[in-house]
């Protein structure tokens, strides 16, 4: 069941992603939603970071309730992006599921370490990776309370 503020509202959501075909494949993942969610895309970490402290060009766009974070990121690395999220006053509280292709147990440990709310692999298989995004738009945006700005 959706509460009153997420039928009215959109989630809002900012996937820190530089392969436009991942970022495709999360478009039609969400696009069945039953849930109003409303997807901001940004290609590498420093925009990451501008998105997030509303800097020039992102100024008046919405605070994301959620970060869908890729590790593999160009200017400013995932680890970067997500360290300077859990180490900000202001953002800290913002979840951040790590979502990128690296199974190697230094990057998950990496990930945990610095605060991640969870860490999933990417499937190669669009199936599976369709099915991936919509269990985390089932978990977080159906289940889960998400703090508020």
């Amino acid at each position: 069941m959706v509460n009153t503020i997420t039928a009215i509202m959109p989630i809002e959501v900012l996937l820190v992603e530089d392969n436009p075909g991942d970022v495709q494949l999360t478009r039609i993942a969400l696009e069945d939603s039953k849930i109003s969610i409303h997807l901001n895309v940004v290609e590498d970490g420093v925009e990451a970071m501008a998105f997030l402290r509303k800097q020039g060009k992102y100024a008046k766009l919405p605070h994301p309730d959620i970060v869908l974070l890729d590790f593999n990121l160009p200017k400013k690395d995932g680890p970067e992006v997500l360290a300077e999220i859990k180490g900000d006053e202001n953002l800290k509280r913002i979840p951040v599921v790590v979502l990128t292709t690296s199974q190697a147990e230094e990057d998950i440990l990496k990930a945990y370490n610095l605060f991640a709310n969870c860490y999933i692999t990417k499937p190669v298989d669009f199936d599976q990776f369709v099915e991936i995004v919509q269990s985390i738009e089932n978990f977080w945006f159906a289940i889960v309370k998400l703090p508020p700005e």
